[in-house]
């Protein structure tokens, strides 16, 4: 399992969710907010007063909100380097790659909900939702998380990542919606059924495990994938503990991890 050691230069400042903070240097200090900084966890401008701590309020209730929705943690921790240089660690929840993705402002990231584990102060942090029918049968894929602005995010996920461009493969690929992990801006996430409701539609359901759903990523751009699945992993923990062992209707009726 990998983990990620940042070092911080004075006054800089990163936060991650919280459960993903493993160590840190003691000139680093630690604060735990409600919102990311899009979502009026810190000090904006355009106003002060009362009007100000108003929008700030509001800003950060319904960026809490998103996250209550989508199941994520509430909180997030800021980490900050004073009287000189810092050291701060991350890690992921389950064994398996990171990776950090730089941000130059011309295109946003998405990644899936449990895949973010830090970002620096200037990355704006925001909940995507899929939307709809469209969402709602793509499983993971239902909530997304949105990274904007300037700087590093590190994300995880389980196993091997694969990097994927759909423009290389004829501008659409389709993709288990449990391992897709992160996507650029531009890229355009769907959800199909695998098959139609027929003899073999069936069959690719009930014993080819992947049930009705499969992802579909079009455009140009980068895909970030996962060689392992939240789903395949508690399958196999629940099968090495002499566990139930999934059954002959594979991932039809089987719900997602996470």
């Amino acid at each position: 399992m990998q983990m990620a050691v940042v070092n911080l230069r004075p006054g800089q400042t990163v936060y991650c969710e919280a459960g993903k903070f493993l160590f840190k240097t003691v000139n680093v200090t630690m604060e735990t907010r409600l919102s990311g900084p899009s979502g009026g966890g810190q000090q904006q401008g355009g106003g002060g007063g009362m009007g100000g701590l108003l929008r700030q309020a509001m800003g950060t209730a319904m960026q809490v909100g998103q996250r209550m929705l989508a199941g994520e943690s509430l909180a997030f921790q800021y980490f900050t380097a004073q009287s000189g240089e810092g050291t701060v660690g991350f890690a992921g929840v389950l064994p398996g790659e990171m990776r950090a993705l730089e941000l130059d402002g011309t295109r946003a990231w998405f990644a899936e909900k449990d895949a973010f584990v830090a970002a620096e102060s200037t990355v704006d942090f925001g909940i995507a939702f899929a939307g709809g029918r469209t969402g709602m049968s793509g499983g993971e894929g239902f909530v997304l998380e949105k990274f904007t602005g300037h700087g590093t995010v590190i994300i995880a996920g389980a196993g091997n990542f694969i990097d994927l461009n759909p423009a290389d493969f004829g501008g659409r690929i389709e993709v288990d919606t449990g391992c897709v992990v992160a996507f650029e801006e531009g890229i355009q996430y769907g959800v199909q059924r695998v098959g139609g409701l027929n003899r073999q539609g069936i069959m690719n359901a009930v014993f080819g495990g992947e049930g009705l759903s499969l992802a579909t990523l079009e455009g140009n751009g980068r895909v970030i994938l996962q060689s392992l699945t939240i789903e395949s992993l508690a399958n196999a923990l629940k099968k090495a503990q002499g566990g139930d062992k999934q059954g002959p209707t594979g991932g039809m009726f089987s719900t997602h991890a996470g």
